[in-house]
């Protein structure tokens, strides 16, 4: 055994010896404390510890008399394997209690390839894995995250799902837990919370196709269940003394969130959706929290966060003030989502006195058929005036990614991102400050995955061979030395696809794969699609029923259960944009290739004209 790994599994084992140890961990008087919490974040403590969600439901909990919460991370394979080796629970940082002793373990879940993580923890919790399979001796499970907007395919491991932003629910959940009431008392109590789900009061039945058939819900449970918003930001709770861990993270810097949800309306994007209003925080509350927050953490770099930084409406005046303490001090002020067609290099210039950082945009798409067509509102003019204003600037340095494989992509598509990389490159060309250093521009594409509450929804992923024939033909269409690029690889975005939109059956396939192997799926050395097509098979259910099927606008989406606040309607008129926006002027005369599903069942042009 590795010597410092076998020090870990000894020190642990001691009662007075703290594993986590960081500067303003949060340890309570259990003397004191009537509630514990379990918060556990379903991959390593490099990726949760750089997660602003967990800071803040951390600070919350901890915030609330008498309850203690305690952070815990899954444990990278060797230190697994060790731990199974000498029979050593899963424990929280703080305490290095075990995860078991907790009244309350709460999941954090961003990202659907975590989901063997939550039942591999829950094991090396001894927790039994299903829901119904819990006594009232064991904690209660619970989730909260994005990916909880589709809960089903983990409905038959966690307890209840807190949908939407967490702060105030948190609270109420640990109030009602006080009561003491029995697990089933208690999660019917807990349904009558606004924006809570508990998949064991609702029924789910199919068709033979396979598809929903029907949802229903038991004791008056709410259906669907809304999402929980924190209406004002400004009064709500924000981590400007949060714990400065001791090793590398991820993203090693201070956070300062300026506002949720987004003013745009990409129709692939589910963090878009999901988020709406709009809420911002004032400049005033921002500029305390960004100071107060370097103050206490001694970071040298505070990066600004949303959705689209760019949008927020008073951002000169934030990052004037901000750049009043960090530029004496020099910290960094950067601006890592920035939209290219409000891109100011006034701005750029402003805050990055101390370190200029290269430029990342996200076109999304090569031509601007396909960028009408996901309503990315942004045009090769704008992104080349960009280029060329940042070019002159003294910049040298743009990555710009796109995704393969959406709705109505051709060839043509996908050949116009090689061009239009080759456009910014001759932007350089005719417009640097200074070649002598050259220019990198870096090019990343990813597959199209269709996510639940977007207006792409009902859409269907590319098979992974055609996607990698689209790599392939983008390769052959962009050989330049000064162009990098670089490809996303399909088959962990195959199963992400099918996980997204999957239903509560899917739970049987998540668990076959985590007893075969699975687990950190996320990290490219650990995925194994083989395992997980296994997992399907052995489940009597096929990936490509979730991933790579274009649903009817009349079947009932697993995901109909709980609501992100956007009606259907508003969906389908979207997609209907989605659909007229794809079809090129050329069809009037004849069939343009567009790949419309319109054009190329009915193969008769006047259909694509109905649309238009």
């Amino acid at each position: 055994m590795d010597i410092k790994l076998e020090r870990i599994l000894r020190d642990v084992q001691k009662p007075a010896r703290y594993t986590g140890g960081e500067f303003r961990q949060i340890i309570k008087d259990q003397a004191e404390v009537s509630t514990t919490v379990a918060y556990c974040f379903p991959d390593t403590y490099e990726i949760g510890m750089s997660n602003l969600g967990l800071r803040i439901m951390y600070g919350v909990l901890n915030s609330i008399d008498g309850c203690s919460c305690e952070r815990v991370f899954s444990p990278w394979i060797d230190m697994e394997e060790q731990m199974r080796i000498s029979g050593l629970q899963l424990y929280a940082l703080e305490s290095g209690k075990p995860v078991r002793e907790f009244d309350i373990v709460a999941f954090s879940l961003g990202y659907e390839l975590s989901y063997t993580n939550v039942l591999n923890m829950l094991d090396l919790a001894a927790i039994p894995l299903k829901s119904s399979d819990r006594g009232d001796e064991f904690p209660l499970v619970i989730a909260g995250g994005t990916c909880c907007f589709n809960p089903e395919p983990l409905a038959d491991f966690i307890d209840l799902f807190v949908i939407g932003e967490g702060e105030n629910a948190a609270v109420e959940l640990v109030e009602l837990y006080r009561e003491n009431r029995s697990r089933d008392e208690f999660l019917l109590c807990a349904s009558k919370i606004e924006g809570i789900y508990v998949p064991s009061l609702y029924d789910v039945s199919y068709n033979p196709d396979g598809t929903v058939s029907g949802i229903s819900g038991q004791n008056e449970a709410a259906l669907p269940v809304k999402k929980r918003i924190i209406k004002d930001l400004d009064s709500s709770y924000f981590p400007v003394d949060s714990i400065v861990p001791s090793t590398g993270l991820v993203h090693d810097r201070v956070v300062l969130e300026l506002f949720r949800g987004c003013v745009r309306g990409c129709r692939f994007c589910q963090a878009g959706h999901i988020t709406r209003p709009v809420r911002n925080r004032s400049v005033d509350t921002l500029v305390s929290q960004g100071v107060e927050s370097l103050k206490n953490s001694g970071y040298d770099e505070l990066a600004l966060l949303s959705l689209s930084t760019s949008d927020y409406p008073e951002i000169f005046q934030l990052c004037d003030s901000l750049m009043q303490y960090c530029e004496p001090r020099r910290t960094n002020l950067s601006l890592p989502s920035l939209r290219a067609d409000n891109f100011s290099v006034e701005l750029m210039e402003s805050v990055q006195k101390v370190r200029k950082a290269g430029l990342t945009f996200a076109p999304e798409a090569g031509s601007q058929r396909m960028r009408d067509v996901i309503n990315k509102n942004l045009t090769q003019e704008q992104l080349l005036e960009t280029c060329r204003v940042a070019f002159e600037g003294g910049w040298n340095s743009v990555k710009l990614y796109f995704m393969l494989g959406l709705p109505s992509e051709t060839d043509e598509d996908v050949v116009a991102i090689a061009e239009l990389s080759r456009a910014v490159l001759y932007t350089w060309k005719q417009h640097a400050r200074n070649k002598s250093r050259g220019v990198r521009i870096t090019v990343s594409t990813s597959c199209f995955i269709p996510k639940p509450h977007t207006p792409f929804q009902w859409e269907p992923q590319i098979p992974m061979d055609e996607y990698l024939r689209r790599v392939d033909l983008l390769k052959e269409s962009m050989r330049s030395k000064a162009i990098n690029y670089n490809w996303h690889s399909p088959e962990q975005g195959y199963i992400e696809a099918a996980l997204a939109r999957g239903d509560r059956r899917l739970g049987a396939v998540i668990e076959a794969a985590w007893r075969n192997g699975a687990r950190l799926d996320s990290w490219s050395e650990c995925f194994s699609l083989s395992r997980w097509l296994e997992a399907f098979e052995t489940s009597g259910l096929e990936a490509g029923f979730y991933a790579m099927r274009e649903r009817d606008i009349s079947e009932i989406l697993p995901w109909s259960t709980v609501s992100c606040g956007i009606s259907k309607e508003h969906f389908l008129r979207e997609r209907e944009a989605a659909k007229k926006a794809a079809i090129s002027p050329d069809c009037l005369e004849g069939c343009a290739g567009c790949g419309m599903q319109e054009c190329v069942k009915g193969g008769a042009k006047d259909e694509a004209k109905t649309k238009i």
